[in-house]
């Protein structure tokens, strides 16, 4: 398989998560150690950060980790709003802006903000929302080889139908990608 292009700063809106093989996106109650000693293609966290405009994120993501300056390890600075049903009750935060208004005017407003550079998408209910009504651009996943059993899936859509993806890697748009892992012994 061809090597992935790195990610340019094209006013794309991306919903972007680091991943366990088995859909999460986040442990229980939105932990994020499961990460730990996971390696990434070098100059990754870079490229994003040199690419992303504004980060749109929800709530309860927010209130498990309300720090912006920890979005690619302190490396990216900039807009970032978060959706809530109840901003109200939110704590105000330098570069923090709480949104109460439909996902796709949160979203135009991000993109207005990200001013010509990519809106990345920190939530699998907005990333859902939006990809429902096709304003996702594109998906981008970095695998960890773990298995969480629990968490936050990326995707969940009970009932619903299944969403075709088209490949952006190599010449067969419709190719399954290939991992093979060996589990590691406890201890």
């Amino acid at each position: 398989m061809d090597e992935m292009e790195p990610q340019t700063a094209a006013g794309k809106v991306l919903w972007h998560f680091s991943m366990s093989l088995d859909g999460f996106v986040a442990g229980p109650n939105h932990t994020m150690d499961w990460m730990t000693g996971a390696t990434f293609r070098p100059g990754l966290v870079e490229e994003y950060a040199e690419t992303t405009g504004a980060v749109l994120g929800g709530r309860a993501g927010w209130d498990a980790y309300p720090d912006p300056t920890g979005i690619y390890g302190g490396a990216w600075q900039g807009p970032l709003f978060v959706l809530t049903h109840h901003p109200d009750d939110a704590q105000p935060t330098p570069g923090v802006t709480f949104l109460s208004c439909d996902v796709a005017e949160a979203l135009r407003i991000a993109r207005e903000a990200a001013d010509g550079k990519n809106v990345e998408v920190f939530s699998p209910t907005i990333g859902r929302q939006l990809l429902e009504r096709g304003l996702i651009d594109e998906i981008d996943l970095h695998i960890v080889p773990v298995l969480l059993g629990d968490g936050i899936r990326l995707f969940d859509n009970p009932g619903g139908a299944p969403v075709g993806l088209e490949l952006l890697v190599g010449d067969d748009r419709k190719a399954a990608v290939d991992v093979r892992y060996r589990p590691v012994p406890p201890g």
